[in-house]
């Protein structure tokens, strides 16, 4: 056990080894706190009301959004939209910037390893609008090929990009991609669902364009994400929803939006879910991203330590635990991974099987089954349950009636 369990009520009794934290983290209790004592004490619509609950929970609301801002560099407050996750903030940016932008013959660059919120968007803007995907492969490990970056050039309108793969755990050289991107005027989209989590994001060092992320992913609520927009981006794009606090001024023929951010906030805001995410990020400020990242390191190195040494595993992606980023990927030879996960299940260890809303990469990568399991770390973890953790699974082919 470590000094952080005592915080997360749901990991507190040590029943759990809960390894699917690259699906959603778990809450500490401070963050389900500040839901709570938002709506036992300022339990009124933000951004409307002059009486004293609603202006509390205006600047319950608004000093959320600065803290998310200060969080991941933005130049301001102004340029953090709150969202319900990073596919609505992905989505929010293919319906207003790209069908204003994007035109016949244009090109959308999409990195194969893509999570399936960051692929079906600009799928359905490049058929609407008559433009073209363009993948980036990625090799074995998850990285992308220098030879792959030729296929952005002058066609190219938006470069679509996670930071760290949602299966693979593999990094992209963001920065890179950037410079390489504004080189030819193309803007980009940067998924930073799984490396806000764990990692020190600065999207004025990488020059984003737009960035996404999810609260829940990073001990927030559910139902709570954020969008970044560098400002004269965000001015220039039309509202994504309609109706009301996102409007200045309204007549019978026409209308005038609010103001940056909130003319892409219609209606009623998830004001307590944005105190909650308040309290995650203080949270995860008083954790420190080093501490964050070193264990991620140790944990992840001896868990594919480990894995190595049980027989019939394969390990996807990279070799080198410092590209994992806690994300491990495997399989079971001959068993499909979701009777690996059951199984595990029985003894309370929690992993993901399927195809993690990845299907292109797994098609790439030749799966078999098309799915893998998937054991995801996080900083309250712990060297006995990846201990524990391998016990089991070395166990789970025999389970099977294969033998040893």
């Amino acid at each position: 056990m470590n000094d952080f369990i005592k915080d997360f009520p749901a990991l507190e009794s040590g029943e759990y080894i809960y390894f699917d934290n690259a699906a959603t983290t778990q809450r500490p209790r401070c963050v389900t706190q500040a839901i709570e004592e938002f709506y036992r004490t300022k339990n009124a619509n933000p951004l409307r009301g002059l009486y004293e609950w609603s202006i509390n929970a205006t600047q319950a609301y608004e000093d959320a959004r600065e803290k998310v801002a200060q969080l991941i560099g933005a130049a301001g407050a102004s340029q953090i939209v709150f969202t319900r996750n990073a596919t609505e903030s992905i989505n929010l940016v293919a319906r207003t910037y790209g069908e204003e932008n994007v035109g016949r013959g244009d090109e959308i660059a999409v990195c194969a390893s893509e999570h399936h919120s960051n692929i079906l968007p600009w799928q359905m803007l490049a058929e609407k609008k008559g433009a073209k995907l363009v993948w980036l492969e990625v090799a074995p490990d998850g990285s992308i090929p220098e030879s792959e970056y030729s296929k952005i050039g002058e066609k190219t309108a938006i470069v679509a990009v996670a930071q760290v793969s949602n299966v693979l755990g593999q990094p992209k050289p963001v920065k890179k991609i950037c410079e390489i991107a504004h080189k030819y005027g193309a803007v980009t989209v940067i998924d930073a669902a799984q490396s806000v989590p764990h990692m020190k994001v600065d999207v004025a060092e990488l020059d984003a364009d737009f960035l996404a992320f999810s609260g829940h992913k990073v001990l927030g609520p559910m139902g709570i994400g954020v969008l970044y927009g560098k400002k004269n981006l965000l001015l220039e794009m039309p509202p994504f929803l309609r109706g009301g606090e996102m409007i200045e001024y309204v007549t019978r023929e026409s209308a005038t939006w609010a103001e940056l951010p909130h003319k892409f906030e219609a209606g009623t805001v998830n004001a307590a879910d944005a105190a909650g995410l308040a309290a995650a990020i203080d949270y995860v400020r008083s954790v420190g991203y080093d501490f964050i990242e070193a264990q991620d390191k140790k944990l992840t190195t001896l868990l594919m330590n480990e894995m190595s040494e049980i027989p019939h595993i394969e390990i996807y992606g990279s070799q080198n635990p410092d590209e994992h980023c806690g994300i491990v990927t495997f399989n079971v030879e001959g068993c499909h991974p979701h009777d690996v996960s059951s199984i595990l299940d029985t003894d309370r260890i929690c992993v993901r099987a399927g195809h993690h809303c990845a299907q292109p990469l797994m098609q790439s990568m030749g799966v078999p089954m098309g799915s893998t399991c998937r054991a995801s770390l996080y900083f309250y973890n712990t060297e006995e349950e990846v201990h524990l953790f391998c016990k089991k699974l070395a166990g789970v082919r025999e389970e099977l009636g294969y033998g040893s």
